[in-house]
């Protein structure tokens, strides 16, 4: 691949999914949330940064969203958030920041929610590059971004449009 300039888009869980769990006490499935204090570094996924020491936390199933209407590669997976609503990332057009140099799988899904050929692994070192390569083939519509060796998920990008939709 190319080196390319492909803009795009992180998305930490979304605002619903969190208030749904924080209120209820339990994940989309049923299964009861697990409230955690956090010992420091656990990858905290409403505001895609590290958790500090003594943070209060849910653990909890999450299905993150896939392109088409049903894909065979939905999964559910386990997920770290704050207990209480918090300020959300502090930047949605570039890696978290938190994370660069931690290896992780890029998962590249097509418009039927199918994994695509061009799902690798990036060292951490230059993870927007690696983000920009994949997006820049017409087939790949989505990304997460996983664990290497827990597999869990972490964030979705997907291309940023040339102009983006103005609040309204």
């Amino acid at each position: 691949m190319t080196t390319s300039t492909v803009a795009f888009r992180v998305h930490a869980l979304p605002g619903e999914v969190l208030a749904d769990v924080r209120a209820r006490g339990v994940d989309a499935f049923g299964t009861p949330a697990e409230r955690l204090t956090a010992a420091g570094g656990e990858p905290v996924r409403c505001c895609l940064r590290d958790a500090a020491p003594g943070e209060e936390l849910l653990l909890f199933g999450y299905q993150p969203p896939l392109p088409g209407a049903a894909s065979p590669y939905r999964e559910v997976g386990a997920v770290l958030a704050h207990a209480e609503p918090c300020a959300g990332p502090a930047a949605l057009t570039g890696y978290p920041a938190d994370w660069r140099g931690r290896p992780q799988v890029l998962r590249a899904y097509d418009a039927r929610g199918w994994i695509h050929d061009a799902t690798t692994v990036h060292d951490g070192r230059d993870p927007d590059r690696v983000i920009a390569e994949l997006l820049a083939d017409p087939e790949v519509v989505r990304l997460h971004s996983r664990n290497v060796a827990w597999g869990c998920y972490m964030f979705a990008v997907t291309r940023r449009p040339a102009v983006e939709p103005g609040p309204r």
